[in-house]
């Protein structure tokens, strides 16, 4: 109620059709939750970072006395919201300022206008197209190296080993690493606790104990061995599939099947599908935490990747909260690398843009936003095409994982009005090519045929040239040649002006005949 009233406000002021109010995806752990802490949703970021949220706090909080900053990130100066410096000493100014008297109507104060920071001048497509592609370069992640600590942040590391070490009452482990040990990797876990605390010894202390007793409570150190009956969830809801180009496992989460109320009723129908299901979502995170090195300078993190096509926001918020407040409180710094959010609704985007001038570059920068049809082109920033799942345009198919490494990619470009014709030649006479080719969004012509290298020989029509929908997946297909020759696959992009990421594979099997 509270934050429908600044909302009414707001609309009063501003009638923009886009001040929506919904919670961020379940899907979301530490990483997000340290930039969006539950209980608050994008729009609560959105009248936070508007240069005009003191003027509304303070001229309407005789009517929403209610409001206090209990609901906010408290306090303020130690928020894991990195706002910029201005809007943080304006928030926090105002929250320490007294209530005002009712006035009819905004006063014109040419001081406080002067003081005030001066409006986004940016227009609402450019700052779309921004929050909608990657214009802002990653952060630089933590490297977990103790000789790279500031003075002080080694004073407390020491400081919470040794009372870790006098607190603890027996064995004192966490992933099958022991904390009481001197060994790197304890001290990795030790940092990633410290830094979720801004170094604050006893907040560490108590954030930890609190997590090893909710572990042993939860058995969270056998969960990953059970088998909680989501058998069809599995490469589908939530999932561990392949690495970064740097190596860090990667989670996809994908809610739009619970659109399906059928499926919502048997996965969350009451409080004990509701745990069962959460215990099966911290499954497939202790399967990602698994393949963390805990090494200082080795991959100590997981990237998020989530689609919010046919997310039913409504419907998920309560398991949205006991998401947020599982891993936020038990896994710090382990999913807070980067997070993608895929197939993203205008009104997000929208939202995004307002609120993200506002907050630093290193919080931005853990966030990467991608509209409909830019999938593809986004992902290949980060993941190889052979290790992107073929529903997101690579070539990773759920199969695939259980035999070698996959085959490494070869990608390219086809830019607007553009036919790229790929030959893979030196196919000897019963050998057998398979191929696997993708371009990002479809929409154009495709198709392929086998040359021969004799002349007089006729050129086989292998595929005939059709057009390729965009919601279609990566290509598969395999050719036994009767004589020598080369394979041609065409991609004609001819009708569109866009320009398309692309990703081809192949191999050859030559005839075990003589």
């Amino acid at each position: 109620a509270t934050f429908r009233a600044i909302q009414i406000l707001l609309t009063a002021h501003f009638p923009f059709p886009f001040f929506f109010f919904f919670p961020l995806p379940f899907v979301l752990p530490h990483a997000q939750a340290q930039a969006f802490p539950s209980p608050l949703s994008p729009f609560h970021f959105f009248l936070l970072s508007h240069p005009l949220f003191p003027s509304f706090f303070r001229l309407h909080q005789h009517h929403i006395s209610s409001l206090s900053l209990s609901n906010l990130p408290s306090p303020i100066s130690n928020s894991p919201l990195r706002f910029s410096p201005q809007i943080r000493t304006k928030m926090e100014a105002v929250a320490a300022a007294p209530s005002p008297s009712p006035q009819p109507h905004f006063p014109h104060d040419a001081a406080a206008a002067a003081a005030s920071p001066k409006p986004y001048k940016k227009s609402l497509v450019t700052s779309l197209m921004e929050a909608a592609t990657l214009r802002t370069p990653s952060f630089k992640e933590d490297n977990y190296l103790v000789s790279n600590l500031k003075p002080s942040d080694k004073k407390a590391l020491q400081e919470l080993q040794d009372k870790l070490s006098a607190a603890a009452g027996g064995p004192c482990s966490m992933w099958g690493i022991d904390l009481l040990s001197s060994d790197d990797k304890a001290t990795v876990i030790l940092l990633k606790f410290l830094r979720a605390r801004d170094f604050k010894v006893p907040e560490s202390l108590s954030m930890l104990e609190k997590c090893l007793a909710w572990r042993k409570e939860f058995g969270a150190d056998s969960v990953v061995e059970e088998d909680l009956g989501f058998k069809q969830l599995e490469g589908v809801v939530a999932y561990m599939q392949g690495f970064d180009r740097e190596g860090h496992p990667v989670c996809y989460n994908a809610y739009g099947v619970f659109k399906d109320k059928e499926m919502y009723e048997k996965v969350f129908g009451d409080e004990e599908k509701l745990q069962r299901f959460l215990r099966w979502r911290v499954q497939v995170l202790e399967r990602g935490i698994n393949l963390l090195h805990f090494k200082p300078g080795g991959v100590n993190s997981i990237i998020q990747v989530t689609d919010m096509k046919d997310m039913p926001k409504r419907e998920l918020r309560v398991a949205s909260n006991h998401i947020l407040s599982l891993f936020q409180d038990n896994y710090p710094e382990m999913v807070a690398r980067k997070v993608i959010f895929i197939n993203v609704p205008w009104y997000f985007s929208v939202l995004y843009s307002m609120f993200s001038p506002f907050l630093t570059q290193r919080t931005k920068s853990k966030f990467v936003i991608s509209k409909e049809g830019n999938v593809a082109e986004t992902l290949y920033k980060f993941i190889r095409p052979e290790d992107v799942p073929v529903q997101y345009g690579g070539l990773s198919r759920s199969g695939d994982l259980h035999n070698d490494p996959p085959k490494p990619a070869s990608e390219f470009a086809i830019k607007g009005g553009e036919k790229v014709n790929i030959q893979i030649e030196g196919i000897e006479a019963g050998a057998t090519i398979t191929w696997d080719i993708v371009v990002g969004g479809w929409e154009l012509e495709y198709s392929a045929e086998f040359v021969p290298n004799a002349e007089g020989s006729y050129t086989i029509a292998v595929e005939k040239q059709r057009k390729v929908n965009a919601s279609e997946e990566a290509i598969h297909n395999s050719y036994t040649a009767r004589e020598a020759g080369k394979m041609v696959l065409s991609v004609d992009n001819s009708a569109s002006r866009r320009r398309k990421v692309a990703a081809y594979r192949y191999f050859v099997r030559k005839s075990a005949m003589v």
